[in-house]
This record gives C-alpha cells, structure tokens and sequence, in this order.
C-alpha cells in the first residue's frame, strides 16, 4: 500500500513562493508516476501537473505552466511542487497523487493520494 504525505502548505501573501513535498513510502517510489491537484474553494479537483517515472518529462495546466514545476528525487522517495508568483486565485487544498501504470489529468487515474495541504494566498 502506498502511502503519500504532503507538506510545506502556509499562509502567504501574493507574489511569494512556496514548495510543497510528498513522501512516498510502501511502494517502489522510481515505479510511480507522480502528480499534483488542487481544490478550490467551492470547486473539484483539478490538475495540476505529472512527472514520470525518471524526471525526464513533466506536462502543466495551461494556467499554470510556467509558474509551477514539478520535479521529484527518487533517492529521497520524495516529489516537489514549488509554486512562484503566488496569486489569492492559488488558495486551495493542494494533493500529490501517484500512480503505478498511468498518465493523465484526470483525479481518476491516480491510485493513492495523500492527505492534501492548505495553501493560503493573501492579497
């Protein structure tokens, strides 16, 4: 059973930057491919951004492309967000997600989850 525990959510004030982490533990973390969501107030999940099994490819929400990196370091069983140019429209619940076989931006496909961490932007 793989288990994913996300930290690093806060309060900040717009223009700021934050990185959230995901440890990963139950599961051969270089098998997994990652991803990231987020939930709005008041809105479903929604994509974010994926990085596969080796780091070598990432793909982004449009509107987020540019802002947002994922990345991840196997050694360290641990996938990244960091999140430049916080806007107030970022405050959500922020999720890691793993997958053991598939790609996509649907929450569907995604097999674990972790607990979610609230990222607060103050304008």
């Amino acid at each position: 059973q793989v288990r994913l525990v996300e930290s690093g959510g806060g309060l900040v004030q717009a223009g700021d930057s934050l990185r959230l982490s995901c440890a990963a533990s139950g599961h051969t973390f270089s098998d997994l491919m990652m991803a990231w969501f987020r939930q709005l107030p008041g809105k479903e999940r929604e994509f974010v951004g994926w990085i596969n099994r080796s780091g070598s490819s990432t793909y982004y929400a449009d509107s987020l492309k540019g802002r947002f990196t994922v990345s991840r370091d196997n050694a360290k069983n641990t996938a990244y967000l960091q999140m430049n140019s916080l806007k107030s429209e970022d405050t959500a619940v922020y999720y890691c997600a793993a997958s053991p076989s598939s790609f996509g931006i649907r929450a569907s496909i995604y097999d674990y989850w972790g607990q979610g961490t609230q990222v607060t932007v103050s304008s």
